[in-house]
């Protein structure tokens, strides 16, 4: 459906980054298939927002192709372009830029209303399309009321059926949960993807929360400082990180130095220092004498066990109950790491000295290339 091949853009320099224009996207290249929700996750700056709006005809590539549907909208080979009015694409932005002077149902039906006349359906159709994409997402009982007499959920939700009703062949949807409250945002992202997949639709949705990429995405590309770093569905993603920086990001805060002593398939031995050593998963061609850092998850971590392998005794620094979990700082290796326990009871005392369990299959070793920026 969406095809992007060698996407470059690049912007004049800010106020004092010096010389030469500052590259926002580099070589990227995508491909989204019919009916697939596809996100695009990443730190502010990497670039998604900008790929989004190549793809939507807002701002104009430097290099590339990008073509939906087999249709070409931007070739710099061919020296194509077309414009954003005449892609016929839907875009969901951060704000739900509603017209405030319309009830639910104008403001879906406007779109519609204001094609050309030769595209424009009669109006009878334009009726029963938005009827029936406001009974999608649930608006259909508060099509009379003003546009402004909603909640911002069910703002949110109209500026979504504004976009659906035109029946696009491609949605793109900018962090369209990022001005909702945290409790609203939690429910209208379930409810978003099954909107989405009741209807068909194929869609590019950018986001910096990996919780959202993970509930919404078929699959996820992740990027940073313009360059895809890792493309695949949210477990691998989740369980098997491209790189360092994939893993923190999507939540192994935890890093471990280490030297890896042996390899047996794709496990192998990493001496943490002074005698200790575990079995940790390696993801990468890593061999014997190489320096390497672990990656690990705070909820994969287990405090108290006393049996099986890689186990290694550490002290409770610190707690913060959370409700229905509690995060833990510990002491293990000389270094500070993370601890979350699922549940609402408080299991350990600070100061406790306690074995703590790492296991092998969520321990990601990774060449130790340098410290690595995670913004």
């Amino acid at each position: 459906m969406l095809t992007v091949n060698d996407l470059v853009k690049a912007f004049p320099p800010g106020k004092g980054e010096g010389r030469g224009r500052v590259l926002a996207v580099s070589d990227l290249s995508i491909e989204v298939k019919d009916g697939e929700l596809f996100t695009l996750l990443g730190p502010s700056g990497c670039g998604k927002t900008t790929t989004l709006r190549c793809v939507a005809g807002l701002e104009t590539p430097d290099g590339g192709e990008i073509s939906v549907a087999g249709r070409v909208l931007f070739s710099s080979s061919q020296g194509t372009r077309v414009p954003a009015n005449q892609r016929g694409l839907g875009m969901v932005f951060q704000s739900y830029a509603i017209w405030p002077q319309m009830n639910v149902f104008d403001n879906v039906a406007f779109p519609l209303k204001v094609l050309p006349r030769k595209r424009r359906p009669a109006r009878k159709t334009i009726r029963e399309r938005v009827e029936r994409v406001l009974t999608v997402v649930k608006l259909d009982e508060v099509a009379s009321r003003q546009a402004t007499d909603l909640s911002g959920g069910q703002q949110q939700r109209l500026a979504l059926a504004r976009a659906l009703v035109m029946e696009p062949p491609l949605l793109l949807l900018d962090e369209p949960l990022s001005n909702l409250d945290a409790k609203l945002r939690l429910r209208l992202r379930d409810d978003l993807r099954v909107i989405l997949k009741q209807t068909g639709m194929t869609a590019l949705y950018v986001t910096h929360d990996q919780a959202e990429a993970v509930v919404l995405g078929d699959r996820i590309g992740v990027m940073r400082d313009g360059k895809l770093l890792q493309m695949d569905t949210p477990d691998a993603i989740y369980n098997r990180p491209a790189d360092l920086f994939v893993a923190n990001f999507t939540g192994a805060t935890n890093e471990i130095p280490g030297t890896l002593v042996s390899r047996n398939g794709e496990f192998g031995t990493v001496d943490f220092g002074e005698g200790r050593r575990g079995e940790v998963s390696l993801l990468h061609s890593l061999g014997p004498d190489e320096k390497v850092r672990i990656a690990l998850r705070p909820e994969n971590i287990t405090i108290g066990q006393h049996n099986g392998a890689n186990i290694f005794p550490a002290r409770v620094l610190d707690r913060r109950y959370q409700g229905t979990q509690t995060a833990y700082g510990i002491e293990l290796f000389g270094r500070r790491l993370e601890v979350v326990e699922l549940g609402t009871a408080v299991r350990h005392q600070v100061g406790i000295e306690t074995p703590v369990s790492l296991p092998r299959e969520s321990c990601w070793a990774y060449r130790d290339t340098g410290p690595v920026s995670y913004e």
